[in-house]
């Protein structure tokens, strides 16, 4: 029930941080997507990419300002999970992972199709996780479904993967997924905000 009130409140306050600022998302949607397994053939104006497969990620992408995100101590991580077991790796509503082909993440493979993507925050340790939990659009979520991350449970993790931490030589005010060191079958999944940088690897699976 507390969860709830809380929750409410925080929609309140969005409500009224929307209505500040002429409608606009306080953390509006983003999309991250990449293709791969494709080739470039000969095309009559120019080379075509073709035979392609998608991997995408939409996500909510939440504007630091101003804020110390991470914490410290014993309480790091707590602000983003916001009384979630995890993190959602963004804002609102769930972050998603829609993928066209198999991926090998530390040696082990997700199935293609859609998943929801969560972190665990530890100091100097995050833990990349795969779910197979749905999405709810709305709060609260269902017995079959969760908004965000709240009441997430580990019974449909697919995968869990550390994370490769760097600090970068910028801030990102605005939270950023993106696929980095892209070849025709591998890169990485990529999360980028304030100075932090959290990554993992993969690969195309058969």
């Amino acid at each position: 029930m507390r969860k709830v009130i809380a929750a409410g409140v925080l929609f309140g306050v969005m409500g009224v941080l929307l209505a500040g600022q002429g409608g606009r998302q306080p953390s509006p949607v983003g999309t991250a997507a990449t293709q791969v397994s494709g080739r470039y053939v000969p095309g009559a104006e120019a080379p075509q990419y073709q035979n392609g497969k998608w991997i995408e990620i939409t996500y909510g992408r939440p504007i630091k300002r101003g804020r110390d995100l991470w914490g410290s101590g014993a309480n790091y991580g707590k602000v983003l999970n916001d009384g979630a077991p995890v993190w959602r790796a963004g804002a609102n509503v769930s972050t998603r992972l829609k993928t066209e082909v198999p991926l090998v993440i530390n040696s082990k493979t997700v199935p293609a199709g859609e998943y929801s993507l969560f972190i665990e925050l530890m100091p100097n340790h995050w833990t990349f996780i795969v779910s197979r939990w749905a999405a709810s659009p709305t709060f609260p979520g269902t017995k079959d479904a969760l908004f965000g991350s709240f009441d997430y449970t580990p019974d449909k993790d697919v995968l869990r993967s550390p994370m490769k931490l760097d600090t970068l030589p910028f801030s990102v005010d605005q939270l950023t997924w993106a696929f980095t060191d892209m070849s025709e079958n591998a890169g990485r999944m990529a999360i980028m905000w304030d100075k932090t940088m959290a990554s993992v690897g993969f690969t195309v699976g058969k």
